[in-house]
């Protein structure tokens, strides 16, 4: 078995960069950002909302492994949302450089 000579940062850089994980935490920084903004809008007409569930919703199942009451299961959220990018991007890997598999390698596509 060959030894992997990276590092933990070139390690997550390796698969946090690529379409599939930053589209990803995209989507979980817009969603972030409108509980935010419907979090304090709910908050000045005193009326409760909802919307952190969709945060935690989005970055699910990571950030439900550990529950958390009040403002430390906040903390879950990017750290739910990284571990997820990280496993997107490690199949995005997966997918686009495992060799090409088919006739033109002498392999039947049976």
């Amino acid at each position: 078995m060959a030894k992997n000579s990276r590092s933990l940062p070139q390690t997550l850089r390796h698969y946090l960069v690529n379409p599939l994980a930053l589209g990803y935490l995209g989507v979980v920084l817009a969603v972030c950002l409108w509980v935010t903004v419907d979090t304090i809008s709910a908050a000045s007409s005193g009326d409760a909302s909802f919307a952190i569930l969709w945060a935690v919703l989005v970055t699910a199942p990571s950030s439900m492994l550990l529950s958390f009451a009040g403002p430390a299961a906040l903390v879950m959220i990017p750290i739910g949302a990284v571990v997820q990018a990280v496993a997107l991007g490690a199949l995005y890997r997966y997918v686009t450089e495992r060799p090409a598999r088919g006739i033109e390698n002498g392999i039947s596509g049976v």
